[in-house]
């Protein structure tokens, strides 16, 4: 087996499950589950039915370039919600279908990592557990950058070093981040496309969440966006992730696509080749389904306003938590071991949730997860608001 495979580190599902054995909870409340950002909300019927509706086409192989219509598609979509302009994105050249953006993420890095110099691959911490598995598995190095409370949940990129930038092949961004919630903001993002220019190195921009804001004013930007912005008319050194997963509560159709510099979109599409990963044809005319239709993720968005507006109110008084400016995760400051309280809040109310420390790593002597803790408002109106009312009861009794 790959020697690398040691190196990677429980995943938090997994050290979760172990917290928690051997607790039990009361037998008479129902379990809630918000440890998971699997959404809950019903998914879209239109997107089901054209499922449904070409189910035949599984009788034939697809290609993993994808079919021109989920490419256009995507590239449609791409304009017009980050206001990017009509035919900024070429749907030939700038866009492939993935499984997923989890699948993607990690193939990327494997696909990105020059394994014959040094190899750094900067990231938020804390942060998605697949930048830094999929780092330690294309034997590159992480490079965390702390988001604290200090830092405006931003990962700093000034306090990184040039002599550190100089070995950066990659730079994993992610906004609205998870579990932060925060929202990187275009000049950071044109800050980031300098110094990738300055040391020469590609951008990942994680943007699973982008359809996911709570101020309808203030959607996110799009990396492309920055791009554009400064003159890199064809994205070069950027590529972006977008998903159905979140954006249309669709996480079991694994449906997303990459865009961004073409250079790089064809290196990848010839990884992909080999690796064997192209879209079931249900799966893609689905996706174009719900590509074209933004009302849909309208409806979703209220949603999760919805959930925010009830939750927060009911915990702010009795814990060190605001909403965030994207995503669907609280990340309140517990001031305690994150781990213990995540146990007992299992023990006495069946409640689970996740620590922050399972999330980050230690770097610059400190693990910015440590005494915070993920709640995913991904269940229900009243499921969420039947948990905020168990953890204001469990906040209460300490």
């Amino acid at each position: 087996m790959n020697p690398r495979i040691a190196q990677l580190h429980s995943y938090p599902f997994e050290k979760l499950a172990a917290l928690k054995a051997g607790c039990e909870p009361p037998a008479g409340l129902a379990h809630i589950a918000m440890s998971i950002g699997e959404p809950k909300h019903a998914p879209p019927a239109f997107v089901l039915e054209t499922l449904r509706a070409h189910l035949g086409a599984l009788g034939s192989y697809p290609s993993t370039a994808g079919l021109p219509a989920l490419r256009e598609s995507a590239a449609r979509w791409l304009e017009r919600r980050f206001a990017l302009g009509a035919n900024t994105v070429d749907a030939a050249t700038m866009v492939l279908p993935v499984n997923g953006t989890r699948e993607a993420l990690f193939a990327f890095v494997q696909a990105c990592i020059d394994p014959g110099r040094p190899a750094l691959v900067a990231m938020p911490n804390p942060f998605y557990q697949i930048y830094e598995g999929a780092t330690l598995l294309a034997g590159a190095a992480p490079c965390y950058l702390n988001t604290t409370a200090a830092t405006r949940y931003l990962p700093d990129l000034d306090a990184v070093p040039a002599r550190v930038w100089r070995d950066v092949q990659l730079l994993v961004l992610c906004s609205p981040g998870n579990p932060t919630g925060a929202i990187l903001p275009r000049g950071y993002l044109e800050e980031a496309l300098a110094l990738a220019e300055r040391y020469d190195f590609v951008i990942a921009s994680d943007e699973c969440y982008a359809d996911l804001w709570l101020d309808e004013a203030r959607p996110p930007p799009s990396l492309l966006e920055a791009a554009r912005a400064t003159g890199r008319t064809r994205y070069e050194r950027c590529i972006v992730f977008h998903s159905l997963s979140k954006r249309s509560s669709v996480p079991g159709l694994r449906s997303g696509f990459v865009a961004g510099d073409p250079r790089i979109i064809a290196g990848f599409l010839r990884y992909r080749t080999y690796h064997g990963c192209a879209m079931a044809l249900p799966t893609q005319l689905a996706s174009v389904a719900a590509w074209d239709d933004d009302a849909h993720a309208a409806v979703n968005r209220a949603l999760y306003r919805e959930k925010f507006a009830r939750v927060v109110p009911m915990l702010a008084p009795i814990l060190d938590v605001a909403a965030p400016e994207g995503g669907f995760y609280l990340w309140p400051d517990v001031r305690e071991d994150d781990t213990v309280f995540t146990r007992e809040l299992f023990a006495t109310q069946n409640l689970t949730i996740l620590p922050g420390s399972y999330l980050a790593r230690e770097a610059q002597g400190a693990n910015p997860g440590a005494q915070r803790v993920r709640i995913s408002l991904v269940a229900g109106v009243d499921e969420c608001t039947e948990a905020a009312r168990r953890i204001r009861a469990f906040l209460e009794t300490r």
